[in-house]
């Protein structure tokens, strides 16, 4: 069985109010994951992966390199990979 791991993340530049959060939901439904993102009250996108170490890492790429199409990324920061137990949602949600 693959190994679990979790990171958190937070995506910097223009992310709100371009469906960043809808494609980072689609993207992470796409490849399996599970865990949540939302919008900051400083103008950023944060949130959550929890997966198979590979598809975390390639969506960590993703969030770093295309997001949304009308988004303009300037950076994301991410926690040190994890492992974890179990998951701790059922899916990948949009936090409001």
């Amino acid at each position: 069985m693959s190994k679990i791991v979790f990171c958190e993340f937070e995506v910097f530049g223009k992310v709100q109010g371009v469906y960043f959060r809808k494609y980072t939901e689609r993207q992470a439904i796409i490849l399996g994951l599970r865990g949540w993102c939302m919008n900051t009250e400083k103008d950023t996108v944060k949130g959550r992966l929890e997966g198979d170490q590979g598809r975390v890492m390639q969506m960590m790429e993703w969030l770093k390199t295309r997001g949304s199409p009308k988004s303009s990324i300037e950076k994301a920061t991410f926690t040190d990979l994890k492992p974890i137990r179990e998951f701790t949602t059922k899916t990948f949600l949009i936090k409001r």
